[in-house]
């Protein structure tokens, strides 16, 4: 398995083919974001990083400085992550989460933040629950941090 930046591969169309096959409901948003290519504009500084089998995505997430809470205090995020179901349970998204720890620790960021509506998933991460805030959807979400440097 390897992890890939979609922004610097030679096969984008593949892999935004590989992303919309997500039954997941934010796959549309952020694909929607690249045929348009307003990824940047709508979460600022950041890359979309691929865990890829061969040609078969395996998991995809953001590590961006926005995300769906509106609070330019906290960032960078990582958001829209995604697992497909046949590569479920085998923490397969943990090695993205590792690389945008690693970015985050390049460029001396203090901490990293998720915004989800899931429990016992980031915790594996090392992720603490911070708060509850309403999201730029309306609805409640959980926000979870890590703290990267002192």
């Amino acid at each position: 398995m390897e992890i890939i930046n979609y922004f610097d591969c030679n096969n984008k169309q593949h892999w935004l083919a590989e992303i919309k096959k997500s039954d997941w409901r934010a796959a549309p948003t952020l694909a929607g974001f690249l045929e348009s290519g307003t990824f940047f504009e709508m979460l600022g500084d950041g890359v979309l990083l691929l865990l890829t089998d061969g040609d078969k995505l395996v998991s995809f997430l953001t590590f961006a400085r926005n995300d769906c809470i509106d609070d330019k205090s906290l960032y960078p995020w990582i958001g829209f992550v995604f697992t497909f179901p046949e590569y479920r349970g085998h923490r397969y998204v943990g090695r993205l989460i590792e690389r945008c720890e690693e970015i985050a620790r390049e460029k001396k960021v203090r901490n990293v933040y998720v915004c989800t509506d899931h429990i016992g998933l980031y915790e594996k991460y090392g992720y603490s629950y911070l708060e509850n805030r309403v999201d730029i959807y309306g609805d409640d979400s959980r926000i979870y941090i890590k703290k990267i440097m002192d």
